[in-house]
């Protein structure tokens, strides 16, 4: 960047992109969230299909008797395989998220990084930018601004 002027408009730009990425991060999480609620309305839905028409087919009192025990043996072994699959949905939809989240970040860094830096560059009028420039570091060293060590220096 070799105007100062320019600094405002590509902070700007910088945050809105990263609100952006955070924003579709959050939907997208919330996303598969209802699919996975969705899914377990669904599974609910049709076990109790189940149970009612088993209700229904009964002959007599005594198969109806049995019903609760082996109703309750069959859905404690169901829900068992549930739950392992739907932890590891969970886990998997966290790891997505996080992994995006800190993507969003390390960008974020490295445009705000880049603005700043250029402005540092500059000059004429650049003390007061310099100090700026000088805090951000010592702030935030994984930025990659001047002076910095982080990912944005790596590549």
């Amino acid at each position: 960047m070799s105007n100062p002027s320019d600094l405002p408009l590509s902070l700007y730009k910088a945050n809105t992109e990263f609100q952006l990425r955070v924003s579709k991060l959050v939907m997208e999480n919330w996303k598969k969230w209802l699919e996975l609620s969705s899914r377990a309305v669904d599974d609910g839905i049709s076990e109790s299909q189940a149970r009612v028409e088993q209700l229904l087919k009964a002959q007599d009192w005594t198969a109806l008797a049995s019903m609760p025990g082996e109703t309750f043996w069959r859905l404690l072994q169901q829900r068992a395989g549930d739950t392992e699959v739907t932890n590891q949905i969970a886990a998997n939809v966290q790891a997505h998220f996080a992994q995006g989240l800190q993507e969003a970040i390390m960008t974020w860094q490295q445009d705000t990084s880049r603005a700043l830096g250029g402005v540092g560059d500059l000059t004429a009028g650049a003390a007061p930018w310099n100090d700026i420039m000088a805090q951000w570091s010592k702030l935030w060293p994984m930025a990659g601004g001047p002076g910095g060590k982080g990912p944005a220096r790596d590549k």
